[in-house]
């Protein structure tokens, strides 16, 4: 029965481990701390981007019924408060802005988000959110410590208020860098508040990169438990088939 239970509990082992791993990834980035499990946190992730980065952003892979479906919403309410495109309830998520004037206005249309959280990992686009500061010197004002000298104006701003950088003293021959971000103007939100709704958003974005992960994650276990009562019953079939022939 030992060679048999060992790779049973292996492979619960690595399903396991795997998530502290897949969130550790991001070197010296703080954990997001996403849960795309909490549906609760997926609808208001859902409301923050349809209100501050769909104008910009799209999500060409997913559609607003699978939306629905996916996060427990009726079409009624996802066609009332996610859709302002006039979109039709089986069409995919497109963003606002016309792609030509896009590449006219920020030198390059900005990217879809369908995948952004399977390219980067949850925690780098949770700091990246985090992570604005105003900067006269680019041309929208804005920069980000994680994506420095990042094209795109912040979105959140007026959740998280105006942050400003405090600059390292510059040695002879480098560049100033960024030593902290202060919140020199409160937001609408408080700072703990703003650290949940962007982890929020971050997950909505992780549940758009794969949302077959829902079901996944829900007949894992089953799948696994299955193969754990197979094993044990293949080992019990060769225990009783041999057991005359030694």
């Amino acid at each position: 029965m030992k060679r048999y239970i060992f790779p049973v509990a292996l492979a619960l082992g690595l399903v396991v481990g795997s998530v502290p791993v897949q969130a550790s990834e991001g070197g010296a980035l703080p954990s997001a701390g996403t849960n795309v499990q909490d549906q609760a946190s997926l609808q208001r992730g859902a409301k923050l981007f349809f209100n501050y980065c769909v104008g910009c952003h799209s999500l060409k892979y997913m559609r607003y019924e699978r939306i629905a479906t996916d996060l427990g919403l009726s079409e009624q309410e996802v066609m009332q408060n996610l859709n302002f495109t006039g979109a039709k309830f089986g069409e995919t998520v497109v963003s606002h802005m016309p792609e030509d004037a896009a590449a006219k206005w920020f030198g390059k249309a900005p990217p879809d988000l369908s995948l952004e959280v399977r390219a980067k990992g949850a925690d780098w686009v949770n700091a990246y959110l985090n992570s604005f500061y105003l900067d006269p010197s680019r041309p929208v004002g804005w920069n980000n410590t994680v994506f420095p000298n990042a094209s795109m104006p912040f979105p959140l701003w007026e959740l998280q208020g105006l942050q400003t950088a405090e600059m390292k003293p510059a040695k002879a021959g480098e560049d100033p860098a960024v030593e902290k971000l202060v919140l020199s103007q409160p937001g609408k939100l408080t700072p703990a508040q703003f650290q949940q709704a962007t982890r929020d958003l971050t997950s909505f974005l992780e549940y758009a990169s794969e949302p077959a992960a829902l079901q996944r994650h829900h007949y894992g276990i089953w799948v696994l438990l299955f193969l754990a009562f197979f094993t044990f019953l293949a080992a019990m079939l060769k225990k009783e088939y041999w057991k005359d022939v030694h």
